[in-house]
């Protein structure tokens, strides 16, 4: 699978970014940024869900798809 749209792409990093600020984080602020990030999260995995329904492609090979894609073009959100 080599075409994934931007807008995967676009949330995969969100997830990952909202992932990344968890570092850190304790108690209240850390309880409020876990659902920001399964919010992120649960959207990534909707996109994929409907693009591999869309498609006809395994959803678990979109999603590596996504997250290659992702490597390919961002360095790990966790050391910016």
């Amino acid at each position: 699978m080599t075409d994934i749209p931007d807008e995967l792409i676009r949330l995969e990093r969100t997830a990952e970014e909202e992932r990344a600020r968890l570092a850190g984080l304790t108690g209240d602020a850390y309880d409020e940024q876990r659902r920001r990030f399964c919010t992120a999260s649960d959207a990534v995995h909707a996109a994929i869900t409907a693009r591999a329904e869309a498609t006809g492609a395994d959803p678990r090979e979109v999603e590596q798809a996504v997250r290659q894609a992702v490597r390919q073009t961002q360095e790990d959100p966790a050391v910016e």
